[in-house]
């Protein structure tokens, strides 16, 4: 039976008209009195808009959103004010949502493959039909003893999602393993080694009065940008509260461009800088006395070896300005240091991380106000669930994956939303390997790069059309538990339930019955087991919505766009923290030798991330917050070092790094070069995101790829993917195109011996 509309706003809002008492973070706990949303459904009066909170899963922590529905259709989506990670902020990438689910290039309906794998010839089935072929196709792996060769890749996320994935995977005996493209593997090793944390902290931006941060674009890309943008507002209020932030970094990010000191350090030595920094505040008893002997191993580690003038060489920073940066963060009072992104992107990325939030310990910022604050774990135990099989890919679990697919071990790969075929190095050999595997599955919404390798294609609802939750990786010091309601119907319904898109959760659900599989889970739907964690949550009767009944609760967790309780908190203690590395050797390169080499930085693009937004013309048209650039790949490049290469703005530059397929080796990526003043002499840097040989008529064969020739370079204790350390050449072509920019101009005029140049002369009476 098809639901009205009134049925399906019903049906979201939970049903209850009842009030419901909630304190949100920050708000006191009587100020709100919230009352059900569906007191008028959008259809029965024209022009009446109605206001939905969701989660707008644009980043590694996900942002509470509300969405703007008018008649039956999203027109404008703003940051939730009561969400606690982005509290009312919200990125470009969640506004995309919007997009995302108007895209002309989504996929309709179920796909099989139709002729030779990658051919991209397709045919259009039924929902059931998919179903039968993939639970007949699993069915047999499994009657042939072959099911522990199914293997399940997915995005990281602490959702019931996942939990979902999970039981599946688990209940059939197959692998599951979560991709993410420039993975934090070291960041997460070394929180659990050094503070015996199993998951990120918090970083109190909004509390701190000095900011050392190392590697990590907080104001751009990184981790929870939303959080750490609105934290930084704080921070620079201005007066005695206005906090100082260095920047150590080895190209010209966006937060380097915020910072009141931007220290160039050379690649993969941010480490050593902070032994470096570590050293003065222990020599000169600076620091924690406790924590400076525990760090020490009581004095087994020689710290001079580590003053400012023994390695202000091989660090790149002049050891008065080591010595002036120590000085300064022991002084404060509510100091942070953290570090991510390039700092843990080298062969000793592991270790660099280790000095670097080793500091917090030395001056005392640990889970304290304007330090680093520990997350709790989640509340339920189906989330604790998913957090204890969370498993998320370093790169030599990858090239494992690979040589079992070469060794014909893999018998079906399913993939849900990840472009791995994109997002892998060329060098790894994914794309070769997988023709390999007698069956691969992908959940998709678009035919992205990994999906057009694919035999059946399952299309998936997007954000604002589906159920959900989510844990926020990087949480707000408290526990949080998102939730996500489709605002409105999904687009293709009237297709029939036959045809149309489906979650991935639900798709799962129905193969399951087809095999017979228990998944243990209370419903027959995905609403159904969204529904039942809150059930969980309401079961704690704590946090920030109170209501008399279940009923009441779950309208009220909907209309608030999440759950959240700030008394649940790691208690203050004094963690046990392993003691600095007695070295930390210098970091290895691979590609070309020679002086006219550089070190290659990529880097995420604020609107394209590492290209999961490239389908999206308004993404694309977004311009890079440095360069102002939009729809191409560009190469950023020291402006002497161009002038003294013969390089102008608009070359095209042939990029070079000896890695990738037979293409890529021989000929590398073409980009459009851009000096650049702040980019030191020995790096150049290039955005992520572009280069895709499918995902629509927006993405497909524009710009160029920069992971495909990332050299498959491994960090020494973790095997994470070493994605800063490739070394590249660069040359210039005989040819020019304008790089597209947010103004419009370009200082240099095309070169017009191919009459590019358009003139217009008086005519001639």
């Amino acid at each position: 039976m098809k639901l009205t509309r009134r049925q399906f706003i019903t049906g979201v809002g939970g049903g209850a008209l009842g009030a419901v008492l909630a304190a949100a973070c920050g708000v006191p706990e009587d100020e709100l009195f919230m009352q059900s949303k569906v007191g008028m459904p959008e259809d029965v009066v024209t022009g009446l808009d109605n206001w939905y909170a969701t989660l707008g899963n644009s980043y590694s922590t996900s942002e509470g959103v509300v969405v703007r529905v008018m008649e039956g259709r999203a027109k404008k989506i703003e940051g939730n004010i009561d969400y606690p990670v982005n509290r009312g902020k919200h990125s470009a990438r969640s506004e995309s949502m919007l997009q995302d689910l108007y895209n002309p290039d989504r996929i309709r309906g179920p796909m099989a493959r139709v002729g030779e794998r990658g051919e991209g010839n397709w045919e259009e089935i039924g929902w059931s039909d998919a179903i039968s072929r993939v639970a007949n196709q699993l069915d047999q792996i499994k009657a042939a003893r072959q099911n522990r060769g199914v293997v399940m890749v997915t995005k990281p996320a602490i959702s019931h999602s996942s939990l979902v994935a999970d039981r599946f995977i688990s209940a059939y005996r197959g692998t599951k393993i979560s991709y993410e493209i420039l993975e934090n593997t070291n960041l997460r090793s070394v929180h659990k080694t050094l503070f015996d944390q199993d998951r990120l902290p918090d970083i109190d931006i909004d509390n701190s009065d000095y900011v050392l941060s190392f590697g990590a674009d907080f104001l751009n890309t990184w981790i929870s940008p939303v959080r750490y943008m609105r934290g930084y507002g704080e921070f620079r209020q201005g007066g005695h509260r206005r906090g100082k932030l260095v920047h150590v970094d080895s190209r010209f990010s966006m937060t380097g461009a915020n910072a009141d000191e931007l220290i160039y350090v050379k690649p993969g030595r941010e480490g050593l800088l902070a032994l470096s920094i570590a050293q003065v505040i222990i020599n000169e008893g600076l620091g924690d006395s406790t924590a400076a002997s525990n760090l020490t191993g009581g004095g087994q580690v020689d710290i001079n070896k580590w003053a400012p003038d023994q390695v202000a060489e091989n660090v790149g920073v002049n050891s008065e300005n080591i010595t002036h940066i120590a000085r300064e963060f022991a002084s404060k009072e509510h100091p942070v240091a953290f570090g991510g992104g390039l700092a843990g992107a080298h062969t000793n990325g592991n270790l660099n991380l280790t000095a670097i939030y080793s500091l917090n310990y030395l001056v005392g910022s640990l889970n304290k106000p304007g330090g680093l604050i520990f997350n709790p774990a989640p509340p339920t135990p189906d989330l604790i669930e998913v957090e204890d099989n969370l498993k998320i890919g370093s790169m030599s679990d990858w090239r494992d994956v690979v040589r079992d697919m070469n060794d014909g071990k893999v018998q079906a790969l399913m993939i849900d939303d990840s472009d791995i075929a994109y997002g892998l190095p060329d060098a790894i050999g994914f794309k070769d390997a997988s023709y390999k595997v007698p069956l691969i599955f992908s959940f998709a919404n678009t035919i992205n790069d990994t999906a057009s390798i694919a035999d059946l294609i399952l299309p998936s609802n997007t954000v604002l059309e589906d159920w959900g939750t989510d844990v926020p990786i990087a949480g707000p010091g408290y526990q949080v538990v998102g939730f996500q309601q489709p605002v409105v119907r999904p687009f293709f319904e009237d297709r029939g339930g036959e045809l149309g898109t489906k979650s991935m959760p639900d798709a799962l659900m129905r193969i399951a019955d087809k095999l017979e599989i228990d998944l243990g889970l209370e419903g027959s739907t995905f609403k159904d087991i969204v529904e039942n964690g809150a059930k969980q949550i309401f079961d704690l009767n704590r946090g920030s919505v109170k209501a008399r009944d279940f009923r009441a609760f779950w309208n009220g967790v909907l209309q608030r766009g999440g759950w959240w309780d700030t008394s649940s908190i790691v208690p203050a203690s004094t963690p046990s923290v392993k003691k600095l590395p007695d070295e930390i050797p210098d970091p290895e390169f691979d590609g070309p030798s020679g002086d006219d080499t550089f070190n290659l930085i990529p880097f995420s693009s604020s609107s394209l991330g590492e290209g999961q937004n490239a389908h999206l013309p308004w993404m694309q048209s977004m311009p890079d917050p440095i360069t102002s650039a939009t729809w191409q790949t560009w190469v950023e490049i020291n402006n002497k070092t161009a002038q003294e290469l013969g390089i102008k703005e608009g070359d095209l530059i042939r990029v070079v790094s000896a890695h990738g397929n037979s293409s890529s080796m021989l000929e590398g990526i073409t980009v459009i070069a851009y000096p650049h003043p702040a980019i030191p002499p020995e790096v150049v840097s290039i955005p992520l995101g572009q280069g895709h040989t499918e995902g629509g008529r927006y993405a497909k064969d524009r710009g160029s790829n920069a992971l495909s020739i990332l050299a498959v370079k491994l960090d020494i204790d973790t095997g994470s993917l070493a994605w800063g350390a490739t070394k590249v050449k660069l040359e210039k072509l005989d040819d020019w195109k304008p790089l597209p920019k947010f103004e419009n101009s370009n200082p240099d005029l095309a070169r017009d011996s191919e009459h590019r140049v358009i003139k217009i002369a008086p005519v001639n009476e």
